[in-house]
């Protein structure tokens, strides 16, 4: 039997869900757009704010911890852009303080002091821009434990962008470790089509372009097997066989493991450093939850069954991606009576 508690917090996360499909037809593009704008959908909305809390705060941020614990690989900060951390912790906690102002607070006490509040969790933090003995740990590591979304930091010389900082313990089949200290261009070579579409060169120029109190925000997707947040690299071997089995279980096991898996990224340049940070937020629905929303239910069957292999084989999902298509389409809504 599913809780009262248990039953809100699914209709919430229909409701706050950023269905990430415009068309029936999917491929790859900057896709960005100005941040901060409500975006109505038939369940509710999403997009009001940069950073977003929801009903899975706690769990998420014990997630995090354990995959920080687990793994210290997941957050890295090379030298240069010790600056920049900082500068991106500030950022966000000025984000928090405007979108949940009774309970985040951030506020001035002096010349590089300043008190930070986080009401949910009961922090009460002073602490001086720049000084590492006045917080607890690492800036990047210190305001991650208390957002759900990842961070990667952009430092921009020489004409290109490089990924020299961040926490991310939520990556879609990608390793941050692997990738800390590459430049944009490489991490993004493997992607099928964006090279030769010059997807990925425009990105690069756009980002390089952006200024400092103008977010731009842009999606991606995929499939995921259950509510696994951490479906990074370097632990394929727990998550990747279920890629596999996934083709073997009932229908109504299918659509409650199966969820569309959607990354918001938040693009900011930072007002004192000047790197670019990626803030990474994690949405996933099931199946069935998903096919509640009539409309949903048909534009991303819809997408599945006309994506093209290659695009379906780069994001593991080739295998299943047309059961998952063929599901939403037999599992119509029952009117209600």
């Amino acid at each position: 039997m599913t809780s009262t508690t248990e039953s809100s917090s699914a209709t919430e996360l229909v409701a706050g869900f950023p269905f990430p499909f415009s068309d029936d037809r999917y491929r790859y593009s900057t896709n960005v757009e100005p941040a901060q704008r409500a975006v109505t959908t038939p369940a509710g909305q999403w997009g009001a704010s940069v950073v977003d809390i929801d009903s899975e705060y706690r769990a998420e941020l014990s997630q995090r911890a354990a995959v920080l614990a687990a793994d210290p690989t997941r957050h890295a900060v090379l030298p240069h852009m010790v600056h920049a951390a900082w500068d991106a912790m500030v950022t966000v906690m000025r984000e928090l303080d405007a979108a949940y102002p009774d309970q985040m607070q951030l506020r001035s006490t002096g010349t590089d002091t300043w008190l930070w509040r986080n009401g949910i969790l009961g922090i009460e933090q002073d602490f001086r821009y720049g000084d590492p003995t006045s917080l607890p740990e690492e800036p990047l590591r210190y305001i991650t434990s208390q957002i759900q979304e990842d961070i990667a930091l952009l430092d921009q010389r020489n004409g290109q962008l490089f990924v020299d900082a961040g926490v991310v313990t939520f990556a879609a089949d990608w390793s941050f470790g692997f990738d800390v200290g590459m430049s944009f261009l490489e991490i993004h070579g493997p992607v099928p089509r964006v090279r030769a579409e010059g997807v990925i060169t425009r990105a690069h120029e756009f980002l390089k372009r952006l200024q400092p109190h103008q977010p731009y925000r842009r999606t991606n997707w995929t499939l995921t097997i259950d509510r696994r947040l951490d479906v990074s690299t370097e632990i394929y071997h727990e998550w990747g066989p279920d890629r596999e089995h996934i083709q073997t279980v009932s229908d109504a096991e299918f659509g409650r493991r199966v969820h569309l898996r959607v990354e918001v990224q938040h693009l900011v340049r930072l007002p004192d450093s000047g790197a670019v940070m990626f803030l990474i937020r994690t949405y996933m629905l099931p199946l069935e939850q998903l096919a509640t929303v009539e409309a949903w239910r048909e534009r991303t069957a819809q997408v599945l069954a006309e994506l093209p292999d290659d695009m379906a084989d780069y994001k593991g999902i080739i295998k299943f991606r047309g059961r998952a298509a063929q599901w939403l389409r037999d599992n119509v809504p029952r009117a209600r009576t």
